[in-house]
């Protein structure tokens, strides 16, 4: 591995003064530097985010006040919005379930996995582990352009007669393979398969780029337990992706078959209008099988992400190391191996052996041994820090906060024998959005608040983000904390509406439902103050210094406006971890609270631990001799 990682340093080295000569095209458009790509994913998922978000809108006002006049969305929605005797306008139920489907397949796929992982692991992989670029620019590059043709054509099939897929963001059939099932199971349903099909495209073309150069990309010095948690967590979250995307891209393959070819895989004996179709030996549940498969490391590929950005904005915050590296790492691990191994407890009423549901019921459970841990290490690392409530440290603490709530609701779902009885309620809705949702959105604010700076020069306004924060975090509680007790009355998820049974036409619940409606329209115009604040600080923001954190990663050594290659001459060497915060007499050393990871031991003898000392005389024979950024480091680490 050492050779590795200095062959990476010889490219690198080789790679000195090299500049890139971009035209508008090849800088803002199709752009081979990661950083720009980042941006491509970032500003696409949020505008993902806004549509997602007012989908959630429309269908919360329709359970929240069932006898609402829409007719005001009728030039925006057309024929969605049926105009009835009385004159009022109601929303089409086939739409409403598209709506209901169409904001699931955004927010995980389009915001959470693109939106998040692939603008953070685009953009801090190659500066947090030293590297000029990603291993593959071109590949990089391709990897948004098969995420934006695939929004396009999900976009697109808003505007088909049939409106787009219905079918609910898992795609179970029949109702995806019968193409007359509903009007989204027409080309709305063909729209989505193609959709998914080039975002699995670009998710593997990302993943395979980002595991290759956290491997072979490495800066002289960054070894594998010197890595930030953020890179850690990116790295884990490839590997998932690589192993369990395919999984979906075949079970979507089967599912084209049946619907165009004339397959069985996933149909047997369906009637419609009392006739019996052809299809007879397939099996729906194993739809299920294949999906969840994806389905549940899928909640990992878009939590662990944010769990990487929370470490590091944590300690970097707090001002202390973090708590428990190593067993941080290990938690990474145990959540990502587990992850493949529990997808059938979302299959807990299909008809599943009840010996085999205890297992996987054990299994499931079993996780919340390395979350424990994950929160344990950020409740410790807080525990008498000197804390910065900056707006990204505030959404950090906020995702602890979902990720313990959502967490423990969790525990209950896994549970084989109250499964059943919450299966398909608002209780599931709840659990889900708190801790994958909601916990991963505030993950992914955080990471736009703290590297805001690096990626655009400038500084978002922290009033805004106070605002921001303490309306969305309200908000998110108000909407999902009272649907749980909605999901224990027993209310069913995806129906359009509740008013035809007498058991749920109960005011208590009506009410309910009522104030879930207004906490999530207030929450959504929370973001809006996000949007404005995000896009106005791209330009009219306060211009950043260097390093506004005060942080000892690598990536705040490079330049404010840092050119494609990310350092100008040598990329720094790395001789210690990532966390080194308030050490005892560091300012003997001359440093302040932080010391970055570019620093050698040799200029730190006064706050150096015994087994740092002992990598003094390795690092004047390998590194420092090589080390042509030292002149300035003095200068550097004091700003």
């Amino acid at each position: 591995m050492a050779s590795d990682v200095a062959h990476a340093h010889d490219v690198h080295a080789h790679e000195e003064h090299h500049e890139h000569h971009d035209t508008f095209i090849t800088k803002y458009i199709f752009s081979t530097d990661h950083k720009m790509i980042a941006k491509q994913f970032l500003i696409t998922g949020i505008l993902w985010a806004f549509v997602g978000g007012l989908l959630s809108i429309l269908f919360r006002l329709k359970l929240g006040f069932p006898d609402m006049d829409y007719s005001w969305l009728k030039p925006l929605l057309g024929k969605w919005v049926a105009i009835q005797d009385n004159g009022t306008g109601q929303l089409d139920p086939e739409f409403y379930l598209a709506m209901v489907t169409m904001h699931g397949t955004i927010m995980v796929f389009f915001v959470l996995t693109a939106g998040l992982s692939g603008t953070f692991s685009n953009f801090l992989i190659p500066l947090q582990i030293g590297a000029r670029d990603m291993a593959s620019g071109f590949m990089n590059m391709l990897s948004y352009w098969f995420f934006f043709a695939s929004s396009m054509i999900m976009l697109a099939s808003f505007f088909l007669d049939g409106g787009p897929a219905a079918g609910g963001w898992v795609v179970y059939p029949p109702l995806s393979a019968l193409p007359q099932a509903l009007k989204g199971s027409g080309s709305g349903m063909t729209y989505w398969l193609v959709a998914m099909t080039l975002f699995i495209v670009s998710s593997l073309l990302g993943g395979i780029n980002y595991i290759t150069t956290v491997i072979n990309l490495r800066t002289k010095g960054m070894t594998f337990s010197r890595l930030p948690l953020t890179i850690w967590a990116f790295f884990i979250t490839a590997v998932i992706g690589l192993l369990s995307f395919p999984v979906l891209f075949s079970a979507a393959l089967l599912l084209v078959f049946d619907r165009s070819l004339g397959t069985s895989f996933y149909l047997s004996d369906i009637f419609i209008g009392g006739q019996a179709l052809d299809h007879t030996g397939g099996s729906a549940i194993l739809f299920q099988h294949l999906f969840w498969f994806l389905g549940h490391p899928e909640v990992y590929i878009v939590l662990l992400p944010a769990l990487g950005i929370t470490s590091e904005i944590i300690a970097t915050n707090a001002r202390k190391p973090i708590f428990g590296y190593k067993a941080m790492i290990g938690s990474i691990l145990g959540i990502a191996i587990l992850s493949f191994i529990v997808w059938a407890h979302h299959m807990f009423v299909t008809g599943m052996d009840p010996f085999l549901g205890s297992i996987f019921m054990f299994l499931t459970l079993i996780i919340a041994v390395p979350s424990a841990v994950k929160a344990f290490n950020y409740i410790t690392t807080l525990w008498r820090g000197n804390i910065r409530y900056t707006p990204a440290m505030l959404f950090s603490i906020g995702l602890v906060s979902l990720f313990i709530s959502g967490g423990v609701t969790g525990i209950i779902l896994g549970n084989n024998a109250l499964d059943i009885y919450l299966h398909d309620t608002y209780y599931v809705v709840a659990h889900f959005h708190l801790v994958m949702g909601s916990a991963s959105f505030f993950g992914m604010v955080a990471g736009i608040y703290h590297w805001f700076p690096k990626m655009f020069g400038r500084m978002m306004d922290e009033k805004l983000g106070y605002i921001h924060f303490w309306m969305t975090f309200m908000g998110v509680y108000l909407v999902f904390f009272p649907m749980h007790f909605i999901g224990i009355a027993g209310f069913p998820r995806r129906y359009y509406e509740f008013s035809a049974y007498a058991a749920f036409r109960d005011e208590v619940y009506l009410n309910l439902n009522s104030f879930i409606s207004i906490a999530a329209a207030v929450t959504f115009g929370a973001q809006l103050i996000f949007g404005f604040n995000f896009f106005y600080s791209i330009f009219r923001g306060r211009k950043a210094t260097q390093n506004p954190w005060n942080s000892t990663a690598l990536e705040w050594t490079a330049p404010i406006n840092a050119g494609h290659g990310n350092w100008e001459g040598q990329i720094p060497f790395v001789y210690r971890w990532t966390y080194d915060y308030s050490k005892p007499n560091c300012e003997k050393d001359g440093f302040t609270d932080f010391i970055p990871q570019n620093v050698p031991y040799s200029m730190t003898p006064h706050s150096n631990l015994p087994h740092e000392n002992e990598m003094i005389a390795l690092e004047k024979e390998e590194m420092l001799p090589h080390d042509k950024t030292l002149d300035t480091l003095s200068v550097l680490a004091k700003k």
